[in-house]
């Protein structure tokens, strides 16, 4: 099989194209993504108050969010860009917005792959950060009460600090996941990478170069990053070591 990379150099455009919608989906998805995650891990680590109301409360959000982990962990991902796309972002649900943010990238694409990755992103994060949260001894939140701060002060200047430096590597492996993963969305017509491989497909009449090019740009996303948390992975443990 006779391979002519050389051909793919007039459609270099659409490439670059692509691999700047996937690096704007991936950044804002990590982004949405880990606060949604902060907020459901919080959730499942609250405790009730003394009042009945306060535990039914505290028990419904306990179902809704393990009910929410469960869902879109048991589900794939093409699946839930779909049902987004097409049952969420109803006209008669809600419309998709109109927009277009960096001259090339419009909402009503953008924004239904938005959401269904960062609701697929959230619900594996929230329970990195619940177990990072977990992971910081309890000690340390014995010795702030005995200081007398509150829950609020404990939770933000002691727990969260140790907590996300624990599981940052975590977090910027999602990152890696998000630009591969970024792909089902062009089934909906979202312009990135695979998408742009796709329509070049259709315009050359080649099947296999544009793939094998989208690959190696994926490589050029992916290895890159992985290098750079390797890095800051070492320099962390390195202001471990006592």
């Amino acid at each position: 099989m006779e391979l002519h990379f050389e051909k793919m150099l007039k459609y270099a455009p659409y490439f670059e194209k692509g691999m700047f919608y996937t690096i704007v989906l991936s950044a804002f998805s990590v982004a949405i993504g880990f606060a949604l995650a902060l907020v459901v891990a919080l959730i499942r680590l609250s405790k009730p108050g003394k009042s009945t109301f306060s535990k039914v409360v505290n028990k419904a959000m306990h179902i809704i969010t393990g009910l929410y982990i469960e869902v879109v962990r048991g589900t794939p991902l093409l699946v839930q860009v779909m049902i987004v796309n097409l049952v969420v972002f109803h006209p008669d649900l809600i419309p998709k917005p109109k927009f277009t943010i960096f001259g090339t990238i419009t909402g009503e694409l953008f924004v239904p792959a938005l959401v269904a990755i960062s609701l697929n992103s959230g619900a594996y994060v929230a329970e990195i950060v619940r177990a990072g949260i977990q992971g910081v001894d309890y000690g340390q939140t014995e010795a702030c009460r005995s200081l007398g701060m509150t829950k609020f002060q404990n939770m933000r200047y002691i727990v969260l600090p140790q907590a996300i430096k624990n599981i940052l590597p975590a977090i910027a492996n999602e990152f890696v996941t998000i630009i591969k993963e970024s792909s089902v969305c062009s089934v909906i017509g979202v312009q990135e990478l695979m998408k742009s491989a796709q329509m070049v497909q259709g315009a050359s009449f080649m099947p296999a170069e544009p793939l094998l090019v989208a690959a190696g740009l994926y490589l050029c996303m992916t290895i890159p990053t992985s290098k750079i948390i390797a890095y800051f992975e070492r320099r962390m443990r390195r202001g471990d070591q006592r």
